[in-house]
């Protein structure tokens, strides 16, 4: 495919870079022809070794026979749009350093159902809509031996742009799924549910009983007020993080590598 040259931020054919916000990208009304934008070679080929359909790319001129040309080649015939520094900084609001952008297609949702099938350790995310914790999530939990994660439909979507490139990719390794109530879900197949929060009865996060579970769902909150009490209550379990210097929390992100690393599934 030869390379088409982009003169204008107005151009229509590179609307999904600058024009389109993450809303109307993951087009909620039309799923089938909904799309996300991936950047960096690194972090779109963990896209295509996943399977994901590359619908176009966008980078400088001197990165086609540079840091995009492997990506080029493995996109095969779609449009390779280009263009001087100035005005590909002026469409996506940076500078291009990473070398790549790509649209690409939004995968067929999961259900909570086919995520938790054969999983031991799911993370749950509780109404987390900052996309920097989200991406920090998933990377810690492909890291650290979660199988999948739910989130609740108020969280931030995981292939919004920013979410994506803090995750290195991590959100195309890691299956997850939406879900309205995500721990009566999990509950009703058969996982043991624990809350993250401070409460009386909140129990150490390395308890033993936390260890032995056989199925375990641990479910975290908002980056301000951690999880809402509706939650708590539903949980079969509270844990907390041991914490010394009076410090009373940690950022979702750092409680959540924490707590994956404690609660990892161990061979017996």
């Amino acid at each position: 495919m030869p390379l088409i040259t982009i003169s204008s931020i107005d151009d229509p054919r590179v609307r999904a870079y600058s024009k389109l916000t993450e809303s109307q990208l993951r087009n909620k009304a039309d799923k089938e022809n909904g799309i996300f934008i991936a950047e960096s070679p690194k972090v779109i080929s963990v896209a295509l070794d996943k399977g994901y359909q590359a619908l176009s790319l966008l980078c400088e001129e001197k990165h086609t026979h540079g840091d995009a040309a492997d990506i080029i080649r493995r996109c095969g015939d779609v449009p390779i749009y280009t263009g001087e520094r100035s005005v590909l900084a002026q469409l996506t609001g940076y500078v291009l350093t990473r070398g790549v952008l790509c649209a690409m297609r939004r995968p067929a949702e999961r259900s909570i159902a086919e995520v938790c099938c054969n999983a031991k350790r799911i993370a749950v995310v509780h109404g987390v809509v900052e996309a920097t914790n989200i991406g920090s999530i998933f990377r810690a939990a492909s890291a650290l031996g979660i199988d999948g994660i739910v989130l609740s439909t108020d969280s931030c979507d995981p292939l919004n742009r920013r979410a994506i490139r803090v995750s290195m990719g991590s959100v195309f390794l890691i299956p997850w799924a939406w879900s309205d109530s995500p721990i009566c879900s999990l509950k009703a197949m058969g996982f043991t549910t624990v809350a993250l929060a401070l409460t009386d009865d909140s129990i150490s996060i390395d308890d033993e009983q936390l260890e032995r579970a056989d199925r375990l769902a641990i479910v975290m909150g908002t980056e301000g007020d951690g999880l809402p009490q509706t939650a708590i209550a539903e949980a079969d379990l509270v844990a907390r993080i041991p914490m010394y210097h009076g410090t009373d929390s940690l950022n979702v992100a750092s409680a959540a590598a924490v707590a994956f690393w404690q609660l990892r599934r161990r061979e017996r």
